[in-house]
């Protein structure tokens, strides 16, 4: 039973490990290099394409959104009769 547990325990502590087996490279010091670069383009656009694709949908739907609830609220305050 004792020898059960035992392995068990080495088990255990061969498959859950905290090392990680990749090793990945540091991009931190370039994308700082680009996020503090004084080009004029506002911090929310300069990830590239990517950034300014997320930024149109969001104030596409921002707008949209704006304007259905206006709709909305004329159709609520004038009724059909």
């Amino acid at each position: 039973m004792l020898r059960n547990l035992l392995a068990l325990r080495q088990i255990a502590q061969r498959t859950i490990s905290t090392t990680s087996q990749r090793h990945f490279e540091n991009k931190v010091p370039e994308k700082q290099k680009l996020f503090q670069e004084d080009n004029g383009v506002p911090v929310h656009l300069k990830g590239g394409v990517s950034d300014s694709l997320l930024y149109r949908l969001t104030m596409g739907l921002t707008g949209g959104g704006t304007a259905y609830a206006i709709y909305m609220l004329v159709m609520a305050v004038f009724p059909k009769k």
